[in-house]
């Protein structure tokens, strides 16, 4: 079964004005940001791991964040170990060692051998992992810290994405995210046009 998902009220602030406190927040279309009550995501029986929200996250001086309460329930109910990636537009990709083994698994049924090769040599040779601690904190492998710029306030987003997460720069984050809504309002306004 999917997880059940709560419905919140929710008050409209620009996204610079983000709590520090690591509080999720909400898109809402072109009309700005809503922050929201944390939701709990719990997982029943063998319901599908599901990583969901936003969230602004400190990066200490050894490259550690404090790992959100709801995404930690997640990467603690696979384990505490995680794999960070190269991802696009200057952000990494997180996955729990247990999904990045059925990745590793999905490429070696999908892939032909000159693939594998390209993939193990640009992405799993690229790859580093930590582990969640008992403060709740997740290290940034240092070679991939230096993907994300990360400004002196060393503040990251941390995104949740059904099976994997994103780590980004603050301000690449909300200017990929207003690239990425021109994109869609033409490609939408072309489909619309059609009907």
């Amino acid at each position: 079964s999917v997880p059940s998902i709560a419905i919140f009220e929710v008050g409209r602030f620009p996204p610079s004005s983000l709590e520090k406190n690591g509080a999720s927040y909400a898109r809402i279309s072109n009309s700005g940001f809503a922050v929201a009550p944390e939701p709990r995501w719990r997982r029943k029986g063998k319901a599908p791991l599901m990583f969901a929200g936003e969230y602004l996250c400190k990066v200490d001086e050894k490259g550690r964040f404090i790992v959100p309460s709801p995404i930690r329930e997640q990467v603690e109910s696979e384990g505490q170990a995680v794999v960070f990636l190269k991802g696009p537009e200057e952000s990494t990709l997180i996955y729990s060692m247990k999904e990045w083994e059925k990745v590793l698994e999905r490429t070696k049924t999908t892939l032909d051998e000159d693939q594998s090769r390209l993939f193990m040599h640009f992405v799993v040779s690229e790859a580093g992992t930590s582990e969640l601690d008992k403060a709740g904190r997740i290290l940034i492998p240092s070679r991939l810290r230096k993907v994300i710029p990360l400004a002196e306030d060393q503040e990251i987003i941390l995104v949740g994405l059904y099976h994997r997460m994103e780590i980004w720069n603050p301000s690449t984050w909300r200017r990929y995210i207003s690239q990425s809504e021109e994109r869609y309002e033409q490609n939408m306004s072309k489909i619309l046009n059609l009907l």
